[in-house]
């Protein structure tokens, strides 16, 4: 008997995955399965565009809000908790629709993936470095030795470029080069792409921030502050939030926080496009295509046809 299929949408933020998932979600009976790892933090929601309880159409999400944002996240814990719920929901006969921009943790639960060992000294190392110069230094040290690795994590997020540079270090390859060929863990994957034209998904990014806003965005990332988002480190390098942290410790004005936000967001959607872009396995529909659900339903059935 084949085997239920595992959907996953994919694309740059803002693209519209969230809808595309919740209409694929209610054609197949399925449960939206977050791949988005700043949507595991509690309380990150404006800024993660998390949606509200009312908007999931009574559609079971999983992996929001586990952890506070004083903890940190990893690509290989987050695999393991992912790949438990896609077992689960299929064992119960419910297909899993995964959904989020974060490409490397959903190529990590699609495909065989496992991860290179650890050096504690080299690790220590590079721990100090951020410490001392920051991620955007050590980004740029990343960009000059593997090019491609940078061009797949965002500047500030200072613990996976510690993570590319020890694993440099240890391997003596680039840290793309230790990431596995793209094939699937389960024959019965498959991945939508949301396509969009860069000018529009820059407006819709613009207007997005804006909202974010309008919403007390602020005013989040304030509370946040208060429950130790500063010591966190993972969840203070989300787009926004590190920006707004600078805005109220007095280092750059709102407006100045805002616009760096939609500019990080815009850099970060290309990056997230660049890759998603490489991987042939991609079924892409339109986003403004009024008949983008019948296509990645039937991009969703040759899946299971294969099966059969």
């Amino acid at each position: 008997m084949p085997s239920l299929p595992i959907v996953a949408v994919v694309g740059a933020t803002a693209s519209g995955k969230s809808e595309l998932a919740l209409d694929l979600a209610e054609r197949l009976g399925g449960e939206i399965v977050n791949t988005d790892a700043m949507q595991l933090y509690r309380g990150m929601d404006i800024g993660t565009a998390k949606l509200p309880e009312s908007e999931r159409r009574g559609i079971p999400h999983h992996l929001l809000d586990l952890l506070e944002v004083t903890e940190p996240a990893t690509v290989a814990e987050f695999q393991r908790w992912a790949r438990d719920v896609i077992a689960d929901c299929r064992r119960r006969g419910v297909v899993p629709v995964l959904v989020g921009g974060s490409a490397l943790y959903t190529r990590a639960i699609l495909d065989e993936f496992d991860f290179p060992g650890t050096d504690a000294e080299v690790r220590a190392r590079y721990d100090a470095a951020l410490v001392e110069l920051g991620p955007e230094a050590l980004h740029r040290r990343l960009a000059e030795v593997d090019p491609a690795a940078a061009a797949g994590i965002i500047p500030t997020n200072g613990r996976r470029i510690v993570r590319a540079l020890e694993v440099i270090e240890i391997t003596g390859r680039p840290f793309t080069a230790t990431l596995p060929p793209p094939r699937y863990a389960d024959p019965a994957t498959v991945q939508v792409g949301v396509d969009i034209d860069r000018p529009t998904l820059d407006d819709r990014i613009a207007r997005r921030v804006e909202r974010m806003w309008e919403q007390g965005f602020v005013d989040e990332v304030r509370a946040l502050a208060g429950h130790g988002l500063r010591d966190g480190l993972t969840a203070n390098r989300a787009l926004g939030y590190r920006q707004v942290l600078a805005f109220l410790d007095g280092e750059i004005t709102e407006e100045e926080a805002k616009e760096q936000t939609v500019t990080g967001t815009r850099r970060f959607a290309r990056r997230q496009d660049s890759w998603f872009r490489k991987d042939d396995r991609i079924t892409w529909v339109r986003h403004d295509d009024p008949e983008r659900l019948e296509a990645a339903l039937a991009a969703e059935a040759q899946a299971a046809d294969t099966q059969a």
